[in-house]
């Protein structure tokens, strides 16, 4: 037994080995109870935990990778976005497929379209509303600009004549008919 100043220091019970825990530096607390800094490690690997993250799940303690790629953590979902294991708590279900939150965003723009109106394109990928308008709006045969709902509005007028596609305001008596 270390007879120096700091084996005097009692600290009670390690949780692990049910034996008492002296000396200061040697002890260590994490869910409100008392280890010996070698018995506080992971039931998996046995990596020492003391001063790094842990997840408890029915009373065993797991270092990080263990608890997300042993699949003991109760997602084992990979995100659609990123093509990474869903850590989070919270995962977003979209279109049959699960995302991180700040996964789940529009192909253009890249702003998250978590809690937002979506939709998805011919090539199967999410657009905001807006960007969705810009990308797969026919263009106008008169001007080459997209046929897009004006500001404030969700729906656009668009007049189609001959398999062309015209602004209302660009169509005119001066379209030539071949």
């Amino acid at each position: 037994m270390d007879t120096s100043d700091s084996s005097k220091y009692y600290f009670g019970r390690c949780a692990k080995c049910s034996k008492d825990v002296y000396g200061a530096g040697k002890a260590c607390r994490a869910m409100g109870q008392i280890f010996h800094e070698c018995c506080f490690t992971c039931s998996v690997c046995s990596k020492n935990l003391q001063g790094k993250p842990f997840y408890t799940v029915t009373g065993s303690i797991y270092c990080e990778e263990d608890f997300f790629y042993s699949r003991i953590h109760p997602s084992s979902d990979m995100c659609y976005g990123c093509n990474q294991l869903i850590t989070d708590l919270q995962v977003l279900q979209a279109l049959g497929k699960s995302y991180h939150p700040t996964c789940f965003c529009c192909a253009i723009c890249r702003q998250s379209l978590e809690d937002e109106p979506f939709t998805v394109g011919t090539d199967n990928k999410v657009y905001c509303i807006k960007d969705y308008h810009k990308v797969q709006a026919p263009s106008c045969a008169a001007c080459n600009k997209p046929i897009i709902p004006t500001e404030g509005c969700t729906e656009s007028i668009r007049v189609v004549s001959l398999n062309k596609n015209y602004h209302a305001e660009c169509f005119g008596g001066d379209v030539d008919f071949v």
